[in-house]
Order: structure tokens, then sequence, then C-alpha cells
């Protein structure tokens, strides 16, 4: 067997270098090698095998790797199947097959010109060459075997490159002359379909003459699949070299240029995440004043944050709902005081079973329709009731469930709840003084006490629960399965109900707020020094000597802004501001007068429109979930941070839909106080009388569109630059 040709030298740069002076000139027609030969033998028999149940798997890879070994054409999968069925009716002892119709479908990339999308190249059919003894055997001689089938498939392939001659003449047409003047004597041996040598200068039935492929020749070969340009002769190893040089360059010159072009103009809009599949039924469990609805409603904030469609069905509205519209019906109202909670009455006791229910079959109801978590807030304090649960859900396919148990032992917390829930307004309470209110919830606790049965490690153990005790101290967990109810019980680890107060400040004005530029990582400018010599003083004024933590993104601006702050620091790489993209660094009026259409595009839907190459608002509120985590476990923090980074903050301790979040007014030189609260969260805005400018940008007036609160900020200057 030949040795194997050299490997592809790319250090040559001539067109068609000149070979060895010690290469041998070749005194007949080479042929292909041998090795080659006998791999086409093995294609043809293990085609033949086809017809007697053999793999089709098997032998179309087979297929391929001769093709391969034989350098004629790296076919595409259809492609190979047609030859395939070429080979497999030379081995058939009836009738040819009629092969299947081939089809190499042009992408969108490289189009062939003249050729539409939809028109398929289709390979022609095989000619019937087979070779019968006497006897009706097929003959195997090495003599005849390798002459008839390689000719079938070159054939085949020549078939392809004719077509490809008809419809771009100009990308076959031969330079002989210009080529013979390059080449010495002798070299003129090269394989056709025909089994004969070639009379004339280097040319290939494949791919016709040995130069540099032809423009409109390279999109064919890039639409077929690559091709390659190797004619089989030893003479020409170092043009050989070069061919598959000038292929790989040929395909890097081929490649599409930076920007994808099914985008229009310089970004695109964000999808919103697919959670269709996401059903989980959160079951409270717990006794009154225990915390329950503070975790429901916290848990609601963080999935709605992530995008996720939440809702909670609360037992107690219900009951309360229908008490309502039964005075307004009959004037009559329920006694919805502690003996109405009383195990000893059944009337009552059934009616409250009936309530939840009720409840948790419009909870099932509102899953069906689309939603992604159900939260059911009651008491679910016996198991008997939580297996009815579990039995109802087990008839819904795709439903899963979660118990969720409060408990509380601190005795000052249990008083900072009650006395919550009876100044809250309770309307079972409206006509009772605080102190009778408080008395009659107490009696309601008892009874409830008295059948409470809390999740038991044993005999629930099938369940899958998350024990939340003394909200966030001890968490215990069961069979948490999935990313859904894995988010769901990190999350609940990482709260607390400790008091603390979460400080929020954009850097100092910088050079770039001045020059109304977007993104960079530019400096202060006088006035942002000026915020960040005094800032330490106002921050000391409102914390005292409470312990706080500074967190700062790794951007220059607000790392200058907290340098005279003397509270240990934290850089967050997830809290550098919004990636503008290839508008960073770029001013409104440029972005509108080179990208008019994005410019305008970001206007419509700020929230979801991502920059080219940078982040939209949503993407921004994905890469800020490990913030959240933190920032849930942690005391009193202060954050200087940007504007849009500051932005999704306060909208998720606020609670604030989606496309609030890019139009909050978060101006420069101030700082915002936030207190997390059971139900909600208080805010005190500080401004330092240090003048910067404004960098908000209000949301678009529409015609369909309410007129948004106005919101003092700072005193500005006319420009602006705002993520």
């Amino acid at each position: 067997m030949p040795a194997a040709r050299p490997a592809p030298s790319r250090a040559s740069t001539a067109p068609y270098p000149t070979p060895r002076a010690d290469a041998p000139t070749p005194s007949t027609p080479t042929r292909p090698r041998p090795s080659a030969l006998g791999r086409s033998r093995s294609f043809a028999a293990v085609a033949s095998s086809k017809k007697k149940g053999g793999d089709d798997d098997a032998l179309h890879s087979h297929g391929r790797e001769v093709l391969a070994e034989l350098d004629w054409w790296a076919v595409t999968p259809n492609a190979a199947s047609a030859l395939l069925d070429a080979a497999a009716s030379h081995a058939d002892d009836n009738a040819p097959r009629t092969p299947r119709a081939a089809t190499v479908t042009p992408t969108r990339r490289f189009r062939p010109l003249g050729r539409s999308a939809s028109s398929p190249m289709l390979l022609p059919p095989p000619t019937p060459s087979t070779s019968a003894q006497k006897d009706g055997s097929r003959s195997s001689s090495p003599a005849s075997t390798p002459t008839r089938r390689p000719r079938a498939l070159m054939r085949t392939l020549s078939g392809m490159r004719s077509r490809a001659a008809a419809t771009w003449p100009s990308a076959t047409t031969h330079n002989q002359s210009s080529m013979a003047q390059e080449l010495p004597k002798g070299t003129t041996g090269l394989f056709d379909p025909s089994g004969n040598a070639a009379a004339s200068a280097p040319s290939s039935p494949l791919i016709g003459p040995l130069k540099a492929p032809h423009p409109e020749l390279e999109k064919l070969r890039l639409e077929g699949g690559p091709m390659s340009p190797t004619p089989y002769t030893a003479s020409f190893a170092g043009i050989l070299k070069q061919l598959d040089q000038n292929t790989a360059e040929s395909r890097l010159a081929s490649r599409a240029p930076s920007r994808a072009p099914s985008v229009a103009g310089i970004g695109n809009t964000a999808a919103k995440p697919d959670y269709s599949e996401a059903k989980i039924v959160v079951a409270m469990v717990g006794l009154p004043a225990r915390g329950k609805s503070y975790l429901s409603n916290k848990l609601t904030r963080y999935l709605k944050w992530l995008e996720y469609d939440v809702k909670v069905f609360n037992v107690g509205q219900h009951r309360r709902k229908l008490a309502r519209e039964k005075k307004a019906e009959t004037g009559i109202k329920d006694d919805h005081s502690a003996a109405f909670f009383n195990p000893s009455n059944p009337d009552a006791a059934k009616l409250r079973e009936k309530m939840a229910d009720d409840c948790l079959e419009e909870l099932i109801s509102w899953l069906k329709k689309g939603g992604n978590v159900g939260i059911h807030d009651a008491t679910n304090s016996t198991r008997e009731r939580r297996a009815k649960i579990e039995q109802r859900l087990a008839k819904e396919r795709g439903l899963k469930l979660i118990f969720l148990e409060s408990i509380c032992t601190d005795p000052d917390v249990i008083a900072a709840n009650i006395a919550g829930k009876v100044s809250a307004g309770d309307p079972d309470y409206n006509s009772l003084s605080p102190e009778q209110a408080e008395a009659d919830f107490r009696r309601r606790i008892s009874h409830y006490e008295a059948a409470y049965e809390p999740l038991h490690a044993q005999a629930e153990a099938h369940l899958t629960y998350c024990k939340v005790i003394n909200v966030g101290k001890q968490v215990h967990l069961n069979r948490i399965n999935g990313y859904l109810q894995s988010r769901i019980a990190f999350y609940l680890m990482n709260l607390h109900i400790t008091p603390r107060s979460i400080y929020l400040s954009r850097h100092g004005e910088s050079n770039f707020n001045v020059n109304g530029r977007i993104g960079g990582d530019a400096d202060l400018s006088p006035r942002g020094q000026r915020y960040a010599q005094a800032l330490p003083n106002l921050i000391r004024d409102n914390v005292g000597d409470a312990p706080l933590t500074l967190w700062t993104s790794t951007l220059r601006r607000t790392i200058q802004t907290a340098a005279n702050l003397p509270y240990p620091k934290l850089t967050w790489k997830s809290l550098d501001e919004l990636d503008a993209g290839v508008c960073d660094g770029m001013t409104y009026e440029e972005i509108e007068a080179a990208y008019p259409d994005d410019y305008a595009n970001r206007d419509d839907d700020k929230y979801n429109y991502r920059y080219r190459g940078g982040e939209s608002y949503r993407d921004v509120v994905v890469r800020l979930e490990p913030i959240i985590m933190e920032m849930e476990r942690q005391d009193n923090i202060l954050i200087i941070g940007h504007q849009a980074i500051l932005r999704c903050l306060y909208g998720y301790f606020h609670n604030l839909p989606q496309e609030e979040i890019p139009y909050i007014k978060i101006p420069l030189h101030t700082v915002i106080k936030l207190t997390p609260k059971a139900y909600g969260c208080d805010e005190v805005r500080y401004a330092l009388p240090i003048e910067a400018v404004d960098t908000h940008r209000p949301k678009p007036k529409r015609a369909d569109s309410k007129p948004a609160t106005p919101v003092a900020s700072a005193p500005s200057s006319p420009r602006s630059a705002s993520n």
C-alpha cells in the first residue's frame, strides 16, 4: 500500500508550487490507489447486504467513509443516500432500484445565484452496469470489480458537477493554456470517470481546473458540502498542499459577517421564559399568627420578579367574601368569632372544610388556565386535611405539591403578629375594641392548637415539604425535586425577620453623565467627587453605630464614590451597569441618528429590548438573582450602584410590575432607605444639595397611556443619559 499523502502545508504562498526535482514523473496515466479500490469493493459489498436486511445506518455510515477515503466528495447525508442506492443497484441480482431523490436545500446564508431556496438539486439516477457470469452468479474477480463500481459512483458525482456547470458556466471554464505553462512535462495523468487519463492540463471530473475557486462555484461547494480538490497523482504533492490551503482560506472568507442577517439594526427583543410546564401547588401549614401569610407574600414577590405567574388563594379572605355577599343579600351577618373555629362545633367545621375545598378547586382551575404557582394559604393543620389535598391533586396530571409549614416558638414574634393582625383592621373585629379583638384572636389560636398536628417526619415522609422554624432560623426539607421546588426552598432558607434597612445610592455624577453618554467606565466629575466626600456623614447620621456592609460594582465610578466610607466593602460583578453593547459610550442623539429604528423599538418595549451585543432589563433581572438572595439574608446594607441596577432592586422590594421598572426615578446624589415590612416596604429618600444632571428619561406618552405620577428629583441640568 503506498504511503499516505503528506499533510497540507500552510507555509507556501505560491498559487501552484513546482513539484520537487526528485519526484517521479509518471509515464502512464495514474490510477486510483489500491486502498481506495479496496474500500470501494467493501462499499459495494455492504451495499449488496441492504436487500438482505442489512442495517441502513451502518450502510450509510460505511458509504460516507468510503467516499471520504476516495476524496471524491464529502457529501451531505441526503446525497450520500442517493449514492448508496446507486451502488446497491449494481449489487442487486435483479433490476436496478430507483434511487431516492437527494436534495441539497440551499441555506439562507449561502444561497447560489440563480436558484431559489425552494428548488432542490436532484442527483441523476445511476446507469445500470452489472457484470454477470454465464451461470447467473455475480463476478467477483479483482479485474472487473474495481473497474465497474467506482465508475458508477463517479458518474453520479460527475452528474452533480454537470448540473453545476449548466447553471454557472463561468464557474467551470477551463483555463488550460495558462495552467499548462506552469506545469512540467509528463504531469498530465489524472483519473477521469471513464478510467482514462486526462489529456490536457490538470482538471478533475469533480472540481474542474486546478485553480483558485470561482466565487459562484465556492457558493455551490458551501451548499452541497465541502468539495475535495484532490486528484490522485503522486507528482502533485506541492499542488495538493496549496489546494488544501486554498480550501481552508476560502471557507474562512465565506463565513458570515459579524452582524446576523436576521437582526434588523443593532438590537432585538428578549423573549419571556417559557414556564408553561411549571405547575406547583404550595399548601401552607401552621397555626394563625405564625407567619404563613408573610412567607406566602414574600414567595409571591420573589417568583413574580423571576416572571413566574403566581397567585395566593387565601381561605380567610374567601370566607370573608362569602360573609359580605350573604350580608348584602339577606342582611344577616355571620358570627366569625372564636366560637366559629372551635373543633367541637361540627356545623362550623363542615363549613370551614367546604371553604377550603372551594378555594383549592379555584386554585386548580387557575393553574389549568396557565398559572405556574398557586399558594393555598390556609392552616391545613391536620394530617387528614393534608392527605385530602394530596389525594385531590393526584388526580390532576402535571401538578406538583409542596407543603410549606411555618412554626414559630418565639413569644415576641407571636405577640407582634397578633398586634399586627388586630391593628390591620381585620373585618372580623370591626365592632370590637383592640383589647377585645386581641382576646378573641388568642382564643381562636387556642382552638387551632387543640387539633394541630405538625408535619411528621415518619408518618408523612412520603410528602414533599419545607418546614421553616422561627422564620428562617431552622429549615427542614424533605423530598425536594426539580428546579422550581429547589428555587423555592433555597429562597426560604435565606429569609429572616430581623429588623434592618437597605440603602440604595447611585454613584456620584460621572464625566459620561455630564457628556450625556451611556455605559462606559468613566471617572467621577468634580460634582461627583463632592458627593463622595459628603456621603459618609449622611450615612453615619442615619445608620449610627449599627453594623453596615457596603456593596459596589466593579466599575470605577462606584468604587470612587465608596472610597471614603468606613465600612466593610464587597465588590460584585453582578452589580455592573446594564451592558449597552455596540451603543456603549454613545449619546442618545448619536444612537437615534445611527439607528433610528432601534431607538424607537427600545422606547416601545424598554424592559425587553436588548442592545446588540449587550443586555436588556430582563437580562439584568436574571443576573441579579444571587444579589437578591444575599440581600434577603443580610442585615443593614448600603449598595452603591447604577441606575438600571437600582431600578431592578427597587422594583423587587416594592413588588412593581415589569413594565414600570425601566422608568423608576433614581436620581443622582440621593440615598434611598428601604425598610422591609411583613406586607410591604417603607421608603425614605435623602437628597444631598449637590447639583447633578438629570439622567431620567420618562416613558413615552401614547394615546392609550395614563399620565405618569410626578416624582420629585434633585436639581438637574438639561443634558441626560440613562440606561
